[in-house]
């Protein structure tokens, strides 16, 4: 058989070497240049590559092609490769096949890698066998290969899911939907709701699909689309006779047994966290662990880095990281879990942005804004009229001095961007770190 993996990153490779691994005829071609350390790993490991092109011929010859998430659909490659029927994956796809390990999968528009980093503590701290990929972390594909899981947890696109055929986790979880990516689904937003729920299309009476139960589109998707597998929903507004729940000041998972535990003993901010935490212990439940072990781990969880991570606190003002929010209704998340006056960092490449998600919270939480970026007049135009204080900024270093200039004690520093980061940084990380960097100078 021959496989093309289309993709030199982190999924592509560790695709290549499992497809080396299990003896298959193996070629990775990326159009652009790949990373030394990941033409390093290609050469130590006998894998054929090309770089800076793709060879048409070649790869439409292929039995099977493994595509990276980041390669768009619309490319011109990929209608090709539709067009002759041959059978392209993603990565999660390509890695099951060759796994029989229990798979807890996650996706959803805001809180994947939070949930999805969540589940993995609490089975890694029951001393659970477990990997830990997929979005995040190292590769799936490569684990699979390497490393005999028995459990993997996996934080899971909507364009990974878009190219599947059998994939099947034990347990799957949808979190929430909001408008994102919609440039790759016709800006048709239940096209990219409807990508989210294929995560549960493969399964059967015998897996577990986790869902939100105050999501509007979710509903509206659940009334269409019939699900095999045992459902059971999670909801921060209502009481429910079986799944999570929020009762006066605790949350309670509801199975054949009962958990709950007080929302202030959770280690993680904000009531979208208290759904993500509810989300995480029906898993948990799921897979039968104790309810001591799930409390420990809600306990001792430490938030994801650029995911509200509190950086420190310098003269009575906190510092929170929020550089992965990158869309309006993870800025929305963040402001609605503040707590004190914030000066708000915002701004870089917006994605079509509508502020009226957030400009009641904007009005009650934020004393000032810091706009951040090359553009910043939509951001401008649309609070000028709603706050006195907005200031344009075009570095880091000047948004930080600013916001240190405007708070006192008392008051929070939030970088909750709203946008993606590609016009001055490399990438959310790169922003969130330099922030950090910012913060604690002198």
């Amino acid at each position: 058989m021959k496989i093309v993996v289309l993709g030199g990153g982190e999924s592509g490779c560790g695709a290549a070497y499992l497809a080396k691994k299990k003896g298959l005829e193996v070629f990775l071609s990326d159009r652009g240049a790949i990373k030394d350390h990941y033409k390093q790993f290609l050469t130590e490991n006998d894998i054929e590559f090309e770089e800076g092109d793709h060879e048409e011929e070649r790869i439409l010859n292929a039995d099977w092609i493994v595509k990276s998430p980041g390669i768009p659909k619309k490319t011109e490659i990929i209608g090709k490769i539709h067009n002759k029927g041959i059978r392209l994956s993603s990565e999660i796809e390509f890695a099951s096949e060759f796994t029989d390990a229990k798979i807890i999968a996650i996706t959803g528009s805001n809180g994947k890698t939070t949930t999805t980093s969540l589940i993995y503590h609490i089975l890694k701290n029951d001393g659970l066998n477990v990997g830990l990929g997929g979005n995040i972390g190292n590769s799936f594909a490569k684990q699979v290969a390497d490393e005999n899981h028995e459990y993997y947890v996996l934080e899971v696109s909507s364009f990974q899911l878009d190219d599947i055929q059998n994939f099947r986790p034990y347990i799957s979880l949808l979190l929430n939907l909001s408008k994102d990516h919609l440039d790759q689904y016709n800006y048709n937003y239940e096209e990219y709701a409807l990508a989210k729920f294929r995560i549960a299309e493969n399964q059967e009476n015998d897996n577990f699909f986790i869902y939100n139960k105050d999501d509007e589109m979710s509903k509206n998707i659940l009334e269409k689309f019939e699900i095999k597998a045992k459902m059971i929903p999670f909801s921060t507004k209502e009481k429910l006779n079986e799944g999570g729940f929020v009762e006066q000041d605790k949350i309670v998972v509801k199975m054949k047994d009962e958990f709950s535990m007080r929302v202030e003993e959770l280690s993680l901010l904000g009531n979208h966290n208290v759904a993500n935490s509810l989300a995480a212990s029906i898993a948990g439940k799921i897979l039968e662990i104790n309810n001591e072990s799930i409390r420990n781990s809600l306990m001792t969880f430490q938030a994801v880095e650029h995911r509200l991570e509190v950086v420190t606190e310098i003269k009575g003002v906190k510092y929170i990281n929020d550089s992965k929010a990158t869309n309006v209704n993870a800025t929305y998340y963040a402001l609605e879990s503040m707590k004190n006056p914030t000066v708000w960092i915002v701004g870089g490449v917006d994605k079509g942005n509508d502020y009226t998600e957030i400009e009641d919270l904007v009005k009650r939480k934020v004393k000032a804004i810091v706009c951040l970026g090359i553009d910043n007049q939509k951001i401008v135009d649309f609070f000028k009229n709603k706050k006195e204080l907005i200031y344009s900024t075009s570095s880091m270093e000047e948004a930080v001095k600013i916001s240190k200039e405007l708070s006192k004690s008392g008051d929070t520093v939030l970088l909750s961007p709203c946008c993606a980061s590609f016009d001055l940084f490399k990438s959310y990380e790169d922003r969130g770190h330099q922030f950090k960097e910012q913060v604690l100078k002198n």
